[in-house]
């Protein structure tokens, strides 16, 4: 595959990503775990079919620590056993968040409501943050065609 622009190349885009990463990382700030948020950005990155994203961000948990077998089951969270009630919250509020457009009315009540119960009003702010963070990424490494697979943990940092 080859990517239809090499956003890398454009000083436009350079400025546009640079915003983008200083927006993620407020969240950082908020005492939402690490490990959520980036649960939060495999999630969204699975349901947009961003393939450049799900690279980046299970190689940047694996680094992190995150274990494969949590990093196999993000697609499944629903059914699965190794996620914690605030991460499984945060993962609904991702897929709802994410898929605003396939529900009259976007996220329901009772996703923010259960979210809430988890998470203070600056660590909502910093998730909901993140879920439109890396749909904007997704959205331009999907529409570019940027090719997955070559990402190095920790390359842009």
């Amino acid at each position: 595959m080859e990517a239809r622009l090499n956003p890398f190349a454009s000083p436009v885009a350079n400025k546009l990503i640079k915003h983008f990463v200083a927006a993620g990382a407020v969240t950082a700030e908020t005492g939402v775990p690490p490990a959520t948020l980036e649960l939060v950005k495999i999630r969204a990155s699975q349901i947009n079919g961003c393939g450049y994203c799900l690279d980046m961000h299970t190689k940047d948990a694996a680094a992190a620590g995150e274990t494969q077998q949590r990093l196999h089951m993000v697609g499944a969270w629903r059914e699965a056993t190794v996620f914690t009630e605030a991460e499984r919250a945060a993962l609904e509020l991702a897929e709802q968040g994410t898929r605003i457009a396939d529900a009259a009315g976007g996220v329901p009540d009772e996703v923010w409501e259960n979210a809430a119960k988890h998470y203070d009003d600056d660590q909502l702010i910093a998730i909901v943050a993140t879920i439109a963070v890396i749909n904007a990424f997704n959205r331009l490494n999907v529409i570019f065609q940027i090719p997955a697979g070559d990402y190095r943990p920790g390359q842009f940092a």
